[in-house]
């Protein structure tokens, strides 16, 4: 997979990267983090990629506040994989989210 290094990819689950998202807040100007979910599903699949994605929106609302910096492709994968192990174990097996929390 050729990634270009100034434009990572935020949502692993639905392939979404920065540089889209940075124009889509910069086109649709957003008034909650959550909207970017708009933005071709980011943030909707397994949640790994959500923090991220508040970070770029309150970059975008703030101008002394940076883009957060990403870890690179293989350890941001990486910890995403800790993270869904993660959620497994606290849902368990055969469970999702959305079935818990009814």
């Amino acid at each position: 997979m050729n990634e270009v290094v100034d434009d990572p990819e935020i949502c692993l689950c639905f392939h979404v990267h920065r540089r889209k998202l940075v124009n889509w807040i910069r086109i649709e100007r957003p008034q909650r983090a959550a909207q970017l979910s708009d933005c071709f599903g980011a943030g909707t699949g397994c949640g790994w990629c959500r923090s991220y994605l508040e970070k770029l929106f309150l970059a975008a609302q703030d101008e002394a506040v940076s883009l957060p910096e990403i870890p690179d492709s293989e350890n941001y994968r990486s910890q995403r994989q800790d993270y869904l192990r993660e959620k497994r174990r606290e849902t368990g097996p055969g469970e999702n989210s959305l079935e818990k929390s009814s």
